[in-house]
């Protein structure tokens, strides 16, 4: 079989000399699904971005159909057939669906009148129905997912990239698009998967290249015949220890206490009772929209609270200043809103840091210190104290965000999806430092999307949907299948 796609030698080399890819190639053929794993700075987003032309390589050759071909930018690699599908979408929030279908087509060159008919045989491809009339803002990120897929295969695609795309979905989303991918395939297109999550890639994948280090150390092996574990071992090399929790049971102070809490953002929250202890970790499950942002805000204090109240370590309804002043740390589900992407690494530090502590005088020498001490502690990878948080991998940005709330050694903790995105042994590592602040007595509160963390990390797990508290399970009963039926509404 002759490969749609074929990417030979391709090194990319940044101005500031970071070598991200050096001699990669990798083929992607019709009707298969080709995973790319690889740890997180590993290359793997960039060699797609090279494929999807939003980034020139510096040396390397790109085949289509067998052909040398030349991108001049995402537009020209989108009227070729090549589209992308980032973890993030990248719609225009406050346009509908349809207006962003339409603007999508103009790229590719697709006549408006076909608009109706192309997303008709896309939804039969993929069995996808997204709300053409609703405004992508106000749409959960899965559906938002849906939105591009589906535009993409009806402007034409014949290559789907696809970039960590089970990152906000959740277990049963994670299914349809399984199934959306098998449509994909029967009509012949080729999808390259970019992923962390290994059973995901024994689930759907035919190939499976591995990256390491912007090298390619293993090339089209066929998962069925490797472990997850020799997976991510060629991901990775030595892997950290999974973590375990004592679980001597919860202590008697209570480190969070809500009572009666109404709050509202994009929807109303009432949650009528929930605590955490010392030495507890309360899971918070849920699809993602059912009022997790709304209860975190109104934790933090930065969501209004209509009724009710909020008492963390003492501090009843706290500012946002008084919830850090107390003791509490913060890990936020999205980084880009709690980094400063174009201030240095040390300087999002210090920001992070002093939000516990209060204002401080910053000169270089201290800064350089407490990157030192905390990346030394947490393995951040940067180039230097003054790089830009941006020029970090998403990986090492979310270790910069946790390191910078775990290091202060809090004694409440709310962490939402803090593992996120991240890869194999760098969510070992986190959830690792998670177990450990428990086990040292501090009481948190982790709310994910992912069921595998909540089970592996909770002392009990409580259940949110359509901003309800449905129920609370101990560990022992807080199994997939009875979280997921709470998480449908079932009492």
């Amino acid at each position: 079989m002759e490969p749609v796609v074929e990417l030979r030698g391709i090194v990319k080399v940044y101005p500031d000399g970071v070598r991200a890819l050096d001699g990669v190639s990798l083929r992607l053929y019709p009707g298969r699904v080709h995973a790319v794993l690889g740890e997180n700075g590993a290359g793997k987003t960039t060699l797609m971005r090279i494929l999807y032309g939003e980034i020139k390589p510096t040396r390397g050759e790109l085949l289509l159909d067998g052909r040398p071909a030349r991108f001049r930018g995402t537009r020209d690699a989108i009227r070729r057939g090549i589209a992308m599908i980032y973890q993030h979408p990248r719609l225009v929030p406050t346009l509908t669906v349809w207006e962003n279908v339409l603007l999508y087509f103009a790229s590719a060159g697709v006549p408006e009148g076909e608009a109706e008919e192309r997303l008709e045989e896309a939804r039969r491809i993929t069995g996808f129905d997204v709300p053409l009339d609703a405004r992508v803002e106000d749409l959960p990120l899965g559906a938002r997912q849906r939105a591009e897929i589906l535009r993409s295969i009806a402007a034409g695609a014949r290559v789907l990239i696809l970039d960590e795309p089970t990152t906000n979905l959740t277990p049963q989303e994670f299914e349809g698009l399984a199934r959306a991918i098998e449509g994909a395939k029967r009509e012949g297109l080729a999808v390259a998967y970019i992923t962390h999550r290994l059973p995901e890639v024994k689930a759907i994948a035919d190939l499976v290249t591995v990256l390491r280090r912007g090298r390619v150390v293993a090339s089209e092996l066929d998962p069925r015949g490797a472990s997850e574990e020799e997976l991510a071992r060629l991901m990775v090399g030595e892997l950290p220890p999974r973590p375990s929790r004592s679980r001597g049971g919860p202590g008697d102070r209570v480190v969070l206490s809500i009572e009666g809490l109404r709050a509202r953002g994009r929807m109303e929250v009432f949650v009528e009772r929930l605590e955490v202890r010392e030495g507890e970790v309360l899971g918070l499950a849920g699809v993602e929209g059912n009022g997790q942002e709304e209860l975190v805000g109104a934790i933090v204090g930065y969501t209004p609270r209509l009724s009710g109240r909020v008492v963390v370590l003492g501090r009843v309804n706290p500012t946002p200043r008084e919830y850090y002043r107390a003791g509490a740390a913060y890990i936020p589900g999205d980084r880009s809103k709690a980094l400063v992407l174009h201030f240095s690494v040390a300087e999002n530090l210090a920001f992070l840091r002093y939000a516990h502590e209060g204002p401080a005088l910053l000169t270089f020498s201290r800064l350089a210190r407490l990157y030192r001490e905390v990346a030394g502690e947490y393995g951040i990878v940067a180039e230097s104290p003054w790089a830009p948080a941006g020029s970090l991998s998403g990986g090492n940005q979310q270790k910069l965000l946790a390191a910078s709330q775990l290091h202060m050694r809090p004694r409440f903790l709310l962490a939402v999806n803090p593992t996120r995105g991240l890869d194999v042994a760098t969510t070992r590592y986190v959830r690792g430092l998670i177990a450990r602040l428990a086990d040292e007595g501090a009481g948190v509160m982790l709310v994910s999307s992912d069921l595998d963390e909540i089970i592996e990390l909770s002392d009990r797990v409580a259940v949110i949907s359509r901003g309800r508290i449905t129920g609370i399970l101990p560990a022992g009963k807080a199994t997939p299948e009875r979280i997921g039926l709470l998480m449908g509404g079932a009492a």
